[in-house]
């Protein structure tokens, strides 16, 4: 079978899987935008209504966006139950069911599985083996769209104005947008069993209200700095599939004092009218360091402010996630620790840590290198200084035109960084 061949099949498949999800959520009013996989719920969403409208209708524009596919006509031309009307150039399945038995036959089993829409219908099907449930967990809700959180963003704040101010308190990701993931970072035991504790409370959050526990979801991380506490409150937001809203401290400090108590209750008021999400709040030391200061009483306030708004937020009852990161817990006094249900360390990874995280960052590079001996010179680096070792090595190998990395190259780079070190230290000791 010839490339063209393959690639017209594989069209047609996907015109196929297109029209039978868009019949199916039209008559099943039980399934929700939760159940479209996200290449077709993204087309379809309604900014204005923040969901997918029924009924789907299915135009060659929309297969072209969606699948990338130019000619539609000379796609289902061999598909004869699939009608296409010329006036408005919408694509419709004449007979649903020599259309199911088609789909399934293709044996295309993976495709099924990650259309939740799909997998609904094919749960009982005779010739497929498919389960709904597992289907729809796996796919990513609609929440974790960019399409749906710029909407909901939007329909929170109806003055422009207003939304350009909150926008500028906190940075608001989806998922999609977030870079970081759990399978690319190097977790401890404690933090891989916290990671999986959360989870389990994120899908129990009515089992917890209906037991009355609710002091669960606020976690501290503690530990030194480049040692993945952002990285890993990120890479939750795409492993939850939840939007993270992120806020640093100083940015909410307002050169009016008196507004910054109403930025604080600002980022919190928004974090729960996105829910479900993730609140992050970076440079968490900024409490003990106006707690214990003497500065304006406005200040003092708004710590207060913050302490009572970290009381006052739920993930069982709101559906908020609070973490909060710090690089120095020993400035904390008790009224900041006992806020929280969990305090997770971040410590400085050990040699085996180190090794297993050069061996990832350098996962997709083409290098000769001893992992284990790299690891073993590098005591005291971070997880973030062992990815800028790799980042100087191969902007050096750059330098002479060269893509292939060798232990030469690292060990120039951990010398070249252990200097920068020593210097920043001679230089932070002042004379």
């Amino acid at each position: 079978m010839g490339a063209e061949t393959d690639s017209e099949k594989c069209g047609a498949i996907d015109v196929t899987e297109l029209l039978l999800s868009a019949d199916i959520y039209n008559l099943n009013l039980n399934l929700t935008e939760d159940d479209l996989p996200p290449h077709i719920r993204k087309h379809y969403f309604d900014a204005e209504t923040r969901s997918v409208k029924r009924p789907i209708y299915v135009t060659s524009s929309d297969v072209q966006k969606i699948y990338g596919i130019e000619n539609v006509k000379g796609i289902i031309k061999d598909l004869s139950f699939v009608a296409y009307e010329e006036f408005g150039s919408q694509l419709r399945l004449t007979v649903f069911d020599i259309a199911a038995k088609w789909f399934a036959n293709q044996k295309d089993l993976a495709r099924i599985k990650s259309n939740p829409t799909l997998a609904f219908f094919y749960e009982n099907y005779d010739s497929v083996i498919v389960s709904y449930a597992e289907s729809r967990n796996q796919n990513k809700p609609l929440s974790a769209d960019r399409e749906w959180i710029d909407a909901r963003i939007k329909d929170l704040c109806k003055d422009p104005k207003e939304a350009e101010d909150l926008l500028k308190l906190a940075f608001i990701k989806s998922p999609e947008d977030v870079r970081d993931s759990i399978a690319g970072l190097v977790l401890t035991d404690e933090q891989k069993v916290e990671i999986e504790k959360t989870g389990k409370a994120l899908q129990n959050r009515e089992y917890l209200r209906q037991i009355g526990l609710y002091e669960i979801g606020k976690i501290l991380f503690v530990g030194p700095p480049g040692t993945g506490k952002t990285s890993t409150a990120r890479a939750l937001s795409s492993w939850f599939s939840l939007p993270i809203v992120e806020v640093r401290l100083s940015m909410i400090t307002s050169q009016y004092l008196g507004e910054t108590s109403k930025n604080i209750d600002k980022v919190f008021d928004l974090a729960k009218r996105l829910s479900p999400c993730i609140l992050l709040i970076d440079e968490f030391d900024f409490v003990a360091k106006t707690r214990t200061s003497d500065e304006h009483g406005a200040i003092k306030r708004a710590v207060n402010t913050l302490l009572k708004a970290i009381d006052e937020i739920s993930l069982v009852e709101d559906g908020v996630l609070l973490l909060a990161a710090t690089n120095h817990p020993q400035l904390l006094d008790y009224a900041a620790w006992r806020r929280f249900d969990k305090v997770l360390n971040f410590p400085l990874p050990d040699v085996c840590m180190r090794e297993k995280i050069l061996d990832k960052v350098l996962s997709r590079i083409d290098a000769d290198v001893d992992t284990k001996v790299l690891a073993e010179m590098t005591e005291g680096y971070s997880g973030s200084d062992l990815r800028l070792v790799v980042r100087e090595a191969v902007l050096n190998a750059l330098l002479v035109d060269r893509k292939k990395l060798d232990q030469v190259d690292l060990l120039a780079s951990i010398e070249e960084f252990g200097r920068r070190i020593s210097e920043y230290k001679r230089s932070s000791a002042g004379p």
